[in-house]
């Protein structure tokens, strides 16, 4: 999936002489190696590193993305993401409105998130939740890399400044063919058809839940895997179809169970197809504790297959 990121990124950078790459080691490739060869290929102006500093790194982007640049903004892990959500909060998401329409911030904002490579503390955070609740920033995750690569294209290309989660253990975990279209915003997958139930999930944790599926099937039961690709817009039309065809939902996320984007899904299901529904709706998430650094305690926070299993079956017993 990687890869795919750098694909997308080169291919930004050649097509688009407004598109600027920048962050901490990005010029040197970056931790991930996903900006690798692109300062030398495209010159240190375009990309280059910056100061530690993530207010900063945020900062100037929407100043770039103010005079006419398509800046893309790396912030080295989602966990280093909390000094910039001043920036994020106060100005990245208002300048549309601010100036009633006069400017808009074409920024891209990217960061790894996600566990399950036993890393240091800060960096397995998943705060897409918190974005999410920014009103004026789209967010969208990726889980294979024809959608890493069409997703980093369509946010790149967009009026408005998108934040691209990207998962680090599917970094080189997960192959696929990456495509050669931009992915729209705002459009799901159906990664699984199933009729039995719904499994909501997106980034690290479609292939957790495509794990539970299958042992699901071995007991005769249907399920529906759904990659939302995008959380900021939501594509509610796909989840209204097969939440009322299926009448069951269970939604997994690696962030912490309280307040995660899971409840906001819950709410809006709740709110709009709460007559087809058999089952109250079930989440699967981190535990509400800070995500635990390079212990085995890992496999006991992050959802697996197999809670994810046992939430399935809940819900049909219901």
């Amino acid at each position: 999936m990687v890869q795919a990121v750098q694909d997308a990124l080169a291919t930004a950078l050649q097509e688009d002489e407004r598109v600027m790459l920048f962050g901490e080691d990005v010029g040197m490739g970056g931790v991930f190696r996903a900006s690798d060869g692109l300062r030398e290929r495209f010159g240190e102006a375009r990309v280059f590193d910056t100061p530690l500093s993530e207010a900063g790194i945020v900062g100037m982007g929407i100043g770039l993305a103010l005079a006419g640049m398509r800046p893309v903004a790396e912030i080295q892990f989602a966990g280093f993401l909390y000094p910039a959500l001043e920036q994020m909060g106060v100005q990245l998401g208002r300048y549309r409105q601010r100036s009633q329409g006069r400017f808009a911030v074409p920024m891209v904002i990217r960061a790894p998130y996600g566990g399950g490579i036993h890393s240091p503390e800060l960096h397995s955070e998943s705060p897409e939740g918190l974005v999410a609740a920014m009103p004026g920033i789209k967010v969208v995750i990726p889980s294979t890399p024809a959608d890493a690569r069409g997703l980093l294209l369509s946010a790149i290309a967009d009026p408005d400044p998108v934040m691209v989660f990207e998962s680090i253990k599917l970094y080189r975990s997960v192959r696929g063919e990456e495509g050669t279209e931009a992915v729209p915003l705002g459009q799901a997958r159906i990664a699984r058809p199933g009729d039995d139930c719904t499994v909501l999930c997106y980034g690290g944790m479609v292939e957790v839940c495509l794990l539970a599926a299958d042992a699901a099937a071995k007991a005769g039961i249907s399920v529906e895997v759904i990659d939302l690709r995008s959380l900021v817009p939501l594509d509610l039309t796909t989840i209204g179809k097969s939440v009322t065809r299926t009448g069951r939902v269970v939604i997994v996320h690696e962030a912490a169970r309280r307040m995660g984007f899971g409840a906001e899904l819950s709410a809006q299901i709740a709110e709009r197809f709460l007559p087809s529904l058999h089952a109250p709706v079930l989440r699967v998430a981190g535990w509400d504790a800070p995500y635990p650094p390079f212990t085995s305690e890992e496999a006991a926070y992050r959802p697996d297959a197999r809670r994810v299993a046992l939430a399935i079956r809940k819900v049909l017993d219901f």
